[in-house]
């Protein structure tokens, strides 16, 4: 049943049920769903990294363009201009 959750988070890329998922691995007996197992945490680490990976460079992006539309922006001047 781990497994198969495990399987579907994966597929699914939900992180907050992997999250859920190794902080309640159970004790696996057959050789088999161990290396199954092993092979579906490696798949799961790959999967998170290259969506922190995308998140930075979605991050800095929104960054580029807050920098960008900021400067486009007209600026006032905060003090009182009397001498129109």
């Amino acid at each position: 049943m781990w497994l198969t959750s495990l399987k579907v988070a994966i597929v699914e890329r939900n992180t907050d049920r992997l999250n859920e998922l190794m902080d309640d691995i159970p004790q696996l007996e057959k050789e088999e769903d161990i290396e199954q197992a092993i092979y579906l945490l490696k798949e799961a680490t790959e999967l998170v990294q290259k969506l922190q990976n995308e998140t930075s460079v979605s991050m800095k992006q929104m960054k580029k363009n807050i920098d960008f539309l900021k400067s486009t922006q007209h600026r006032t001047s905060n003090r009182l201009d009397i001498t129109s």
